[in-house]
């Protein structure tokens, strides 16, 4: 198995182990805006970040690089197009993942060729269907409520 079959099978076991606890009350509304079907999932696409091969040496070029990669997450998070994004510790090539709110593989693809990393040739994207929990979409309304302020 690989390590996407992995995390799958690890989210669907913790929905499945969440799902047979008492269910809360069905949200008609929230199901239809996120375009749930009837077991509260739907499409996305998973992007797979990975070492590219032109990797930028420590400075200020790959500072800004990185900058303008953050800046372009919260960009694409603000249109609603991305809904997570993450690292992975990249000891094994694999730097981290994009989920898009679209099953559409040509959108999904041009928002990811805006991103500096990709554009340099840091990391390279790889783009896959990913049917999930329609609840990701809660993630960039509920993030920012958790982030402790700074005194």
């Amino acid at each position: 198995m690989n390590r996407i079959t992995h995390c799958a099978l690890a989210l669907l076991c913790a929905f499945s182990a969440h799902a047979q606890e008492a269910a809360p009350a069905y949200d008609a509304g929230k199901a239809q805006a996120w375009g749930a079907n009837e077991q509260g999932l739907r499409s996305y696409t998973f992007v797979l970040l990975k070492t590219g091969p032109k990797p930028m040496p420590a400075g200020p070029a790959r500072d800004e690089m990185f900058k303008g990669h953050f800046a372009n997450m919260t960009r694409l998070a603000k249109e609603g197009l991305l809904v997570y994004a993450g690292p992975f510790d990249g000891v094994d090539g694999w730097r981290g993942l994009f989920i898009f709110a679209t099953s559409d593989m040509e959108v999904a693809r041009k928002a990811v060729e805006t991103d500096p990393v990709i554009a340099s040739g840091e990391m390279v994207a790889e783009l896959h269907k990913h049917f999930g929990s329609a609840a990701l979409l809660a993630v960039n309304e509920w993030h920012p409520k958790l982030i402790k302020p700074k005194p």
